[in-house]
C-alpha cells in the first residue's frame, strides 16, 4: 500500500473542497451572526456625544501623529472636522423635524382605531431599531 492510499483511506481531509466548503460556510455564518449581534444589541452613540466625549482629542492627536501635521494644518483641520460635527447635528436635527412631520400628517389622515395601531407599529419599529 503506497503512502497516497494509506491518507486517502484515513478520511476526508482540510484540502476535499467539501470540507473547505463547510469551514467557509461555518467562518460566514459567524461573521454574519456577529454583526447582527452588534447591529442589534450594541449601544447607538450619536456622533456628536462620541465626538465630544473624547473622539474629538482621539481623532485630533491620530492625525497629527500620522500625517506629521503642522500647527498651522491641525488646527485647520480641527476647524473642519468640528465643522463637519455642526452640520452632521444641523442635519440630524432637519431629519427629526421631517420623520415628526410626516407623522403628524400620517396621524391626521387614520381614523382613531387606525391610529392606535400605527403608533403601536411604530413603537415596535424603535425598540427594533434601538
Amino acid at each position: 500500500m503506497s503512502v497516497r492510499s494509506a491518507a486517502s483511506d484515513c478520511g476526508p481531509t482540510w484540502h476535499t473542497p467539501r470540507v473547505l466548503a463547510v469551514l467557509l460556510l461555518v467562518f460566514l455564518c459567524g461573521a454574519a451572526a456577529g454583526a447582527l449581534g452588534m447591529r442589534m444589541f450594541a449601544p447607538r452613540v450619536p456622533a456628536a456625544a462620541a465626538w465630544s466625549a473624547g473622539g474629538r482629542e482621539w481623532t485630533l492627536d491620530m492625525m497629527k501623529k500620522e500625517l506629521n501635521l503642522t500647527p498651522e494644518q491641525a488646527a485647520e483641520i480641527e476647524t473642519v472636522l468640528d465643522e463637519f460635527v455642526l452640520y452632521y447635528q444641523n442635519l440630524q436635527g432637519q431629519m427629526d423635524d421631517f420623520r415628526a412631520e410626516g407623522k403628524k400628517r400620517i396621524l391626521r389622515v387614520l381614523t382613531p382605531e387606525q391610529r392606535a395601531r400605527f403608533e403601536k407599529m411604530v413603537g415596535k419599529l424603535n425598540a427594533r431599531l434601538r
